[in-house]
């Protein structure tokens, strides 16, 4: 049984919290674990994901500009997220490796 650092195991949740249309199965396999080992990470730290609207409607609807910049953050965000994760990943699993 491999032993993952603190570090990587709330990188790992934190990833598959901020990405609601992804599955735990999608996440492992971009992280090179196994689902399981995901899920019960995500078990252990008692993480949700947010379910329905959080927030009221708004009462006019954001201009289509500001729609898609507020897109293009999220994606900027996730993928800086995906970016640290996965170079922290392979710094770990590259000192695995030599002898």
């Amino acid at each position: 049984m491999k032993n993952y650092p603190p570090e990587f195991k709330a990188d790992a949740v934190a990833l598959y919290e901020s990405r609601p249309e992804a599955t735990i199965r999608s996440v492992a396999a971009d992280l090179g674990i196994h689902p399981e080992t995901l899920r019960n990470w995500v078990r252990a730290a008692g993480a949700s994901r947010p379910r329905g609207r959080r927030t009221q409607e708004p009462t006019q609807p954001p201009a289509p500009l500001e729609a898609e910049n507020a897109a293009l953050r999220k994606k900027v965000r996730e993928l800086e997220e995906e970016r640290e994760i996965l170079r922290k990943a392979a710094k770990y699993f590259a000192g695995e490796t030599r002898w």
